[in-house]
């Protein structure tokens, strides 16, 4: 136990000192702070992905849902593979706008996109709206590891606010700089945990992967399926469209995207993170594992299954190193969120009310924002917030209602403008914000619709519904554009 301890507190401190070294021999300013003077090359840019990848979310969902939900689990590496195909196309726009008008967060994007400060606030609340309940998840997540591993010596309670206060520190200090030199460590760390762990246990306890499966198939066979209702092959396949048009719209993502320095590192990363992704299937097979080693587990519990197994089959040292490694998928992954989300906040609400606020302003703005976002998000962690455990599910529902606004932006076609752009996008956030408080289902309204259809994320549906609203909005107001336009025009030539 002591073993542990140590390991997961020397980490803590390296993780620390590493984010506050991180802006070694920078001046800081608002665009080192929030995007590293779009100054990252593909390594970096790398690694800050995969860090949104491998969570604690990851970490103890990943196995989680394989343990409670089976085949279902494999929606997670289906998505965020097809993400960075679509990437591959997708990115380098955005990337190029950004670069083109000095863009540093995603309300500026679609601002700037848009013509927009409207709309830039709409993106700005709702990029937070979709944040926070993956910090709370995160905090909570890092909790339940570290008083796991600790074998109960530090409550869960303790360990998130050791957590936020480091978080706080070393965002405020380095921005995205530390969360990038963490990024090393981190998945140096996850790498050797994800493939021992996923390759030693299924060898000791069962002789192998395939003897592994054989086992399940023996006890719990539907495990290895998809459900004919529910976690469906309608939900499934949905899920997986909504989730990949998403991934790269969540803010913290964002914010990577735009701190690249060229097209090239982000089409290098588009081409090389899938193989990196593969490395979750480790997590499903120790998921898997605890099916026969760890029966019993409830509900929530079910994300206990690797902790469990690990702390059942292992020494308390080699406990300690699995602690340590979930506590950096979740100090990695929330410096970014809460920097990018402070960002989107000063740059789509403060500098559009205080539109001749100095740099040092906006960035001290900026850190205030990271304070208040992380004391937020740790409110909801201290009292429970059972609330946000639902609407993390419809996270990506919310955050992918940007897409239509996104792919239309591309184009600059007469078929969205700005104010299709916002009905649209606040339609598709109400279906998904309600369907999250009621449970609202297609078969609400059509009893006798079949399950195939009924299964259906929402999301996408929401998104159907977005579109319809955007288009009809926006070839009705085109007119009112063109006179706007003229009238600025005119008032520009006469001033």
């Amino acid at each position: 136990m002591i073993s542990a301890l140590i390991i997961i507190f020397f980490t803590a401190a390296i993780a620390l000192f590493i984010g506050i070294r991180a802006t070694r021999g920078k001046e800081m300013n608002v665009d080192e702070f929030a995007v590293g003077n779009k100054g990252f090359g593909t390594l970096f840019i790398f690694l800050l992905i995969a860090g949104e990848v491998y969570t604690t979310f990851t970490f103890l969902g990943g196995s989680g849902w394989a343990y409670s939900n089976g085949s279902a689990a494999y929606y997670v590496p289906a998505y965020i593979c097809l993400a960075y195909v679509l990437s591959y196309w997708m990115v380098p726009k955005i990337w190029r706008f950004a670069k083109k008008n000095d863009i540093i967060s995603q309300p500026q994007y679609f601002l700037k996109n848009y013509n927009s400060k409207a709309l830039g606030v709409v993106v700005a609340f709702i990029g937070l709206i979709a944040l926070v309940p993956y910090i709370v998840i995160q905090f909570k997540g890092l909790g339940i590891i570290v008083a796991e591993a600790s074998y109960g010596a530090i409550s869960p309670l303790i360990a998130s606010t050791i957590g936020a206060v480091i978080v706080a520190i070393y965002v405020t200090i380095s921005g995205i700089h530390g969360s990038a030199w963490n990024a090393i460590l981190k998945d140096i760390l996850i790498l050797f945990v994800i493939i021992f762990l996923g390759v030693y246990i299924p060898y000791h306890y069962f002789g192998g992967i395939p003897q592994l499966f054989e086992a399940v198939q023996t006890v719990k066979p539907e495990a290895l399926t998809l459900a004919n209702e529910g976690f469906s092959t309608p939900w499934f396949v949905s899920t997986i469209v909504l989730n990949a048009f998403g991934f790269y719209l969540l803010p913290q993502t964002f914010s990577i995207v735009l701190s690249a320095k060229s097209e090239r590192a982000l089409k290098k990363n588009a081409i090389t993170l899938p193989l990196y992704t593969i490395l979750l299937l480790f997590a499903f097979f120790i998921g898997f594992a605890a099916i026969i080693q760890v029966p019993g587990l409830q509900g929530a519990d079910g994300d206990l299954a690797l902790l469990r197994l690990v702390m059942q089959t292992f020494d308390p040292w080699f406990v300690g190193i699995v602690g340590a490694a979930g506590l950096l998928t979740a100090l990695v992954p929330v410096s970014v969120m809460v920097m990018s989300g402070a960002v989107g906040l000063m740059t789509g609400f403060y500098q559009l009310i205080k539109p001749s606020s100095s740099d040092r302003q906006q960035l001290t703005v900026s850190k205030l924002f990271v304070l208040l976002i992380i004391l937020i998000a740790y409110f909801f962690t201290v009292t429970g917030g059972n609330a946000l455990a639902v609407l993390n599910i419809m996270s990506y529902g919310l955050i992918t209602q940007l897409v239509p606004a996104m792919m239309f932006g591309f184009f600059k076609t007469k078929y969205m403008n700005k104010y299709g752009a916002i009905a649209g996008i606040l339609t598709g956030v109400s279906i998904v914000l309600f369907n999250a408080v009621t449970s609202f289902k297609l078969a609400t309204i059509f009893p006798n619709i079949p399950s195939s259809i009924n299964d259906i994320n929402i999301g996408f549906v929401a998104i159907v519904v977005n579109i319809l609203i955007g288009v009809s909005v926006s070839l009705l107001t085109n007119a009112a554009i063109v006179r706007e336009n003229a009238r600025v025009a005119k008032e520009a030539v006469n001033n």
